[in-house]
């Protein structure tokens, strides 16, 4: 009878793991129960596997649990369910849910990400980034464009006629088609040369005019428009955030009142419209204003409610009333940006986006296209400045030398330097996914908002080590200083297209926790449509659910994810199964966290906060194993993908963690930590030895540090920046084993220790080098004093730079 008992416990968890419904859980524990009380005799077994018997058939039978169980439950649970207001509907209703639900599920099926396939370039997106945009990448002196405070026209001319401003835009409709995934490659690039010029190409391309006419313009205005912001006849701009509506967009006070007015000499039905809008990128310059207003209908002209909704107009800027062209000064990013105002300006109502049958229609439009451009614009500026940083302090830290050795040699330098190159890894493989996920048909609402989110905030981690590494060549501010200008733009990224803070607090979890989970979306949706039969059945899955979770977190806690079966082989085995340990870790605290807080939830944002943070290291973690798997898991890139993917786990268990420290029902809390951590924290980040091997590979293999830099713009080598430490670089490795040479006499005893050209000259004389290799030696001596010298002004000139 011990056996039976022993046995129990065992079979109802086997039950929820396998069978992933609790119902036959109840009758495993109770078959074996009353399997050992007819073995035994014992009344206690007896006793104790009726009830398992009782359960399993009240609970594992619909009908009866619809009739008793359910019609109790459901009032309960529906006190604790959030109330979706109808913006936070639209917003829920908007995008699609991809890889982003199985991570959500604790159980992902990794075939829907090894299996699935990111297209390459086609040939005119490949000649597009070799041509027009290397040519623009060489017109571009970013120093010069942040003194005179905006581009040169010959670029904007450029950029017209090349058609920048349209590669959303159909081949159809005067534009060049591209893919999310060679328009991200665009920003890229440009972005590693000059974030003004990449704003200003990525903008008309993300959420505005291009993006809403192609979902939801009239046939007219497609056809009008459309070929115009190609050719960037027209520069749009689209007016969302005022004074009073920042990141709650939906709060807007700028208004359309629908009457009848004059237009062009004819009497229509339209709008007059009021607004108030600031931090509009292109404003300045616009000719068309995409405008994001409130329409009222107070004398009911249109037949409907008084108020329509948030609505989404194409307003020319050269119309009475409009005032435009001041600008802001975003952290001296010298890109157009400004305030607009209109006063009392009337409009048709066809210039509603999709005439006037789309007035109210604007939220809803406005969510369902923000994922696109959310998932591609900020995300690559962020890759395309990482990846800058990166090369350029690679190089740095071997050219320049301290003791008589390369600073990358030093561990204090080998922390940070790996820190940015496994950092740029993960944010490129996360950019290229992302991407690619949009040109497969998704629009993840969900995954751009992690992209967007961690992508700009990895940016300044890296930027911020390459700051620490530089030291003084990083603070003096010229031409010579390439990363000065994105070290200023990283907090434009972090606040712009939605605040990190907001977004990693309320959306990436308030948003995944209803979309990606399996359950309660239908949850919410049968209690406000009182469906008893549609919440039983999501209720009860969901419960189901849960438990199979508990039971998968605890035997991979317990086996350190070795368990998992769907892992692929290779080299990425290992961190696949501990990814898979974390989310099904994550989706049972997160039904705690649903469970024990409810509808309060959504306002305990420090635990939102901590539960994004897991999904989005999770999902991180999963675009490096991607990028590793498609690449056939090349020797060069195994040191990254281990720091990345080390960095990813640990930083994903530290917020789940965290979540139970700080959950409020601390018995729950008590409950989970052995569930989810038997053997108690295992993610502990990279290791020194990770760490240095980083290092070396980006520092000592040419091909590592290609790779990992790929896609950003090279200058010539006779251009200061970049490009002198660029030739310096491959003096000094040149060099390499002329000092080796020295260093090796002076450790042997042939050689007496001096500075640097008293060695060199001493062992010249000693035979112990040659002619050539005291060359090589000055050729790199000489680099090096180039590329460590810094910016100084005179004092006139100081006094007219532009800060």
């Amino acid at each position: 009878m011990t056996l039976a008992w022993i046995l129990v416990p065992i079979a109802v968890l086997l039950g929820l793991l396998f069978a992933r419904h609790a119902y036959w859980a109840w009758v495993a524990g109770g078959g074996l129960l009353l399997l050992g009380w007819g073995l035994s005799g014992s009344l206690s077994a007896l006793a104790v596997g009726l009830p398992f018997a009782a359960l399993a058939l009240l609970f594992g039978r619909p009908e009866l649990r619809r009739r008793w169980i359910t019609p109790q439950l459901m009032p309960r649970v529906a006190r604790l369910l959030p109330r979706l207001g109808e913006t936070e509907r639209i917003a829920l209703e908007a995008g699609t849910v991809w890889w982003d639900r199985e991570l959500f599920s604790g159980a992902p099926d990794w075939s829907v990400l090894f299996d699935f396939r990111i297209a390459e370039l086609s040939e005119s997106e490949r000649a597009f980034l070799d041509g027009p945009v290397e040519e623009l990448c060489q017109m571009l002196d970013d120093w010069d464009v942040s003194q005179a405070g905006d581009l040169p026209q010959s670029v904007w001319k450029f950029l017209r006629e090349n058609r920048f401003f349209g590669m959303i835009i159909p081949e159809e409709h005067g534009g060049l088609g591209f893919s999310a995934r060679a328009h991200s490659a665009v920003v890229q690039k440009i972005s590693s040369r000059s974030i003004t010029a990449s704003v200003t190409a990525m903008v008309p391309n993300s959420l505005g005019p291009a993006e809403l006419l192609l979902h939801y313009g009239t046939d007219t205005q497609r056809e009008h428009y459309l070929p115009r912001l190609a050719r960037g006849e027209e520069i749009p701009c689209f007016a969302l955030t005022g004074p009073e509506a920042g990141s709650d967009a939906a709060a807007t006070q700028s208004e359309g009142i629908v009457c009848r007015g004059t237009y062009e000499g004819r009497e229509v039905l339209g709008m007059r419209l009021d607004w108030r809008k600031r931090y509009i990128t292109l404003a300045p310059v616009a000719t068309l204003i995409g405008l994001a207003f409130r329409l009222l209908d107070p004398e009911r002209l249109l037949g409907g409610e008084t108020d329509l909704g948030i609505t989404c107009a194409l307003i020319p800027a050269d119309l009475p009333g409009i005032e435009i062209g001041a600008r802001h000064d975003p952290m001296g990013i010298p890109f157009q940006n400004g305030p607009t105002v209109g006063r009392g300006v009337f409009v048709p109502l066809d210039f509603i986006i999709g005439g006037a049958e789309r007035a109210g229609q604007g939220w809803r439009m406005l969510m369902q296209s923000l994922a696109a451009g959310r998932a591609i614009s900020l995300p690559s500026l962020s890759v395309g400045g990482a990846k800058l940083a990166t090369r350029v302090v690679s190089a740095y830290a071997m050219v320049r030398e301290q003791f008589d050795t390369p600073i990358g040699r030093f561990e204090g330098v080998e922390e940070p330097l790996a820190r940015m190159a496994g950092l740029t890894y993960l944010m490129d493989a996360t950019r290229v996914l992302t991407a690619a996920s949009v040109d497969a048909g998704e629009q993840p609402a969900v995954l751009s908002a992690i992209a967007k989110t961690y992508l700009t905030d990895a940016l300044r981690q890296v930027t911020n080590d390459a700051m620490d590494v530089r030291a003084g060549a990083a603070i003096q501010r010229g031409p010579r200083n390439v990363l000065g200008r994105v070290y200023d733009a990283v907090p434009v990224g972090i606040t712009v297209e939605g605040a990190n803070i907001l977004t990693r607090s309320m959306i990436i979890y308030g948003q995944g926790a209803i979309r990606c989970h399996p359950f309660a979306l239908a949850e919410i949706e049968a209690v406000e449509a009182d469906d008893l039969e549609g919440f039983d059945r999501a209720f009860f899955g969901h419960v189901a659910h849960t438990c199979s979770n508990a039971g998968r977190a605890l035997l991979l806690g317990l086996s350190g994810g070795r368990l998992e079966r769907g892992a692929p082989p290779g080299p990425a085995r290992r961190y696949v199964q501990r990814l898979s340990r974390i989310s099904a870790a994550f989706a049972l605290i997160s039904d705690a966290c649903m469970v024990s807080l409810g509808g309060q939830l959504k306002r305990r944002e420090m635990i939102t906060g901590r539960l994004a943070d897991a999904l989005g290291w999770m999902y991180l973690a999963s675009a490096t194993l991607k990028r590793f798997v498609d690449a056939q898991t090349p020797p060069t890139d195994r040191a990254l993908v281990r720091w990345a993917c080390e960095h990813a786990l640990a930083r994903a268990e530290e917020a789940l963690d965290g979540v139970l420290r700080n959950l409020p029902a601390r018995p729950i809390a008590w409950l989970l930590r052995p569930l989810v951590f038997p053997l108690g924290r295992r993610e502990r980040g990279p290791a020194d030895a990770a760490i240095s091997a980083v290092a070396a590979a980006v520092l000592d293999v040419p091909e590592t540090r290609e790779r990992l830099t790929s896609g950003i713009f090279i200058p010539p080598p006779d251009e200061v920046g970049l490009g002198r430490l660029e030739a310096a670089l491959g003096k000094a490795i040149a060099a390499l084993p002329v000092e080796a040479k020295l260093r090796a006499a002076v450790r042997e005893g042939v050689l007496e220790h001096a500075p640097g050209e008293a060695l060199a000259s001493a062992a010249l004389a000693a035979g112990v080098i040659s002619g050539a290799e005291i060359e090589a030696l000055h050729a790199a001596d000489a680099a090096r004093e180039e590329v460590i010298q810094v910016d100084a002004f005179a004092a006139d000139d100081y006094r007219k730079l532009r800060r």
